[in-house]
């Protein structure tokens, strides 16, 4: 590699085992950085910095890009977002599964919006207004953010129970519109959510039309993915097929023992499908899942533990089936004496997971909820799980391979540019970590431990987690759609 013709930078990455997001084999060089982007890579023997690290052949990585998280309200009531950070996170997307803080002026809070705000002040009535909030008061990660479908439903309907009107619909595409004007990168839907439910497959595709127009994405929380697994992603093919948008399956798994061993019907509709349309999916590294308390999901679990519950919040971290034979009633009676509330609930298999991630299209997405008094491990241990546990140890794919589904594939897909690989002229998100070592500290008895094995990290050429601890720094960006590329690349190798 030829060396630069450069003599000075802020920081030098020495010694580094250079991992570049595409996947390639890893090579062995320096990395310099001044301000907030990469500015040569190599030999950089004759290049001084105002600071110096020694990786010792450590790994250099671009950031890890979160394209699933349920960060909105984080980012504003935890800045430094810690349990981000210290698992090498630079990037995340928010309103995800049809939940976004905005745009919404509404006294109702009802399941799983309640997953994000904790009041109705916690809402913002425009996009914009969102954005700017996080431009005053930045976090420690950038942030890409979509509008909820469900927000858009509680802020324009009476009876969340029905269809949308005519009517209905208009005035939610108006907020739609507003909403990417001002930045939203697109929309999604919680299809199996009680408060769009009842919305037909319809009204997506008419609200999805502008997305189109905005060159924006579509993320979906299926209908179902239990029984009727392999009917749901045909409706999520069909809404990018009718609108002509790009469409990510979010957190696809395959719930219920007794449906165990079906993704390998839905990775091959998938497959067929991308075929014709830009199609993908991301996943989390666990066999349980976790979101509102409800008596929907109760029979498919094989255990579920209590994440939060606002009139007993003392049952937090507890087994349902011990709270159930401590009140001396059924499991459905408990569920709805603890609501609202939050869950974790074992229902996936093992084989499933790692087939569903072994899958070249995955990406890696936490789906974590920050809030939860007892959340569950994937809010912390997520992207070193999958470095540690299923890459090193289990063999499931290489290094190279492992970081290309946390980097430049989800920056092809959500169409961040300059982020994603490690290239001069990249932004500086960067993450130093010990490949021999790094591994997920995070468990389901205490889910707030951090991960081992990740040394530093950089957002924007700034560190913000350094020798186990956060810096303090805050150099987040929000990302807004009108400063991103070409969403929704349906490559399945570096790019």
């Amino acid at each position: 590699m030829a060396k630069p013709n450069l003599r000075h930078a802020d920081v030098v990455i020495r010694s580094a085992h250079l991992i570049d997001g595409t996947g390639s084999p890893a090579t062995y060089g320096d990395v310099a950085i001044t301000n907030d982007k990469i500015v040569a890579i190599g030999d950089l023997s004759e290049v001084s910095g105002s600071r110096e690290i020694e990786a010792n052949a450590r790994a250099v990585a671009p950031g890890f890009i979160d394209v699933h998280t349920h960060d909105d309200r984080a980012v504003l009531s935890d800045p430094i977002m810690a349990c981000k950070i210290s698992q090498g996170v630079t990037t995340v997307i928010t309103g995800n599964c049809g939940i976004s803080l905005a745009p919404l002026a509404s006294k109702l809070l009802p399941p799983p919006l309640d997953l994000i705000a904790d009041r109705p002040e916690s809402l913002f009535p425009d996009f914009s207004a969102y954005l700017n909030a996080l431009d005053n008061e930045p976090p420690a990660v950038n942030l890409a953010a979509q509008v909820g479908h469900s927000t858009l439903r509680i802020g324009a309907m009476d009876n969340l129970e029905r269809p949308a009107t005519g009517e209905e619909i208009k005035s939610m595409r108006h907020q739609l519109d507003h909403a990417l004007e001002a930045g939203a990168i697109g929309m999604s839907t919680g299809l199996y959510y009680e408060p769009a439910s009842a919305a037909p497959t319809s009204e997506v595709i008419e609200l999805a039309k502008s997305i189109r127009d905005a060159r924006g994405i579509h993320t979906t929380h299926m209908r179902n993915e239990g029984d009727h697994i392999e009917q749901s992603p045909e409706e999520s093919f069909r809404i990018g097929r009718d609108a002509n948008v790009p469409i990510v399956i979010s957190h696809h798994k395959v719930g219920g023992i007794s449906n165990h061993g079906r993704s390998r019907q839905t990775l091959r509709m998938i497959d067929e499908a991308s075929n014709y349309q830009a199609i993908a999916f991301d996943v989390y590294p666990y066999v349980a899942s976790s979101t509102v308390l409800g008596v929907k999901r109760l029979e498919t679990a094989s255990r579920i533990v209590v994440t939060w519950s606002k009139p007993h919040p003392e049952m937090a971290g507890q087994d349902l089936s011990h709270i159930s034979e401590e009140l001396g009633c059924d499991l459905i009676t408990a569920a709805r004496a603890l609501a609202p509330a939050g869950a974790i609930y074992f229902m996936m298999s093992e084989d499933d997971v790692q087939r569903i991630l072994s899958h070249p299209k995955a990406m890696i997405g936490s789906d974590g909820l920050p809030h939860d008094d007892h959340p569950h491990p994937r809010l912390w241990g997520t992207f070193p799980r999958v470095l540690g546990h299923y890459a090193r140890e289990r063999g499931l794919f290489t290094l190279e391979e492992a970081v290309r589904r946390m980097t430049s594939l989800p920056a092809a897909q959500f169409g961040l540019m300059e982020r994603g690989k490690l290239n001069v002229g990249s932004y500086a998100d960067l993450v130093l970590f010990n490949q021999k070592t790094v591994i997920d500290r995070a468990t389901f008895e205490a889910p707030t431990r951090a991960a081992e094995g990740i040394d530093l990290v950089m957002v924007n050429g700034r560190a913000v987690w350094e020798n186990g601890a956060a810096t303090g720094a805050r150099p987040g960006l929000a990302l807004r759609r009108q400063s991103l590329g070409q969403m929704g690349s349906n490559t399945t190798s570096g790019c």
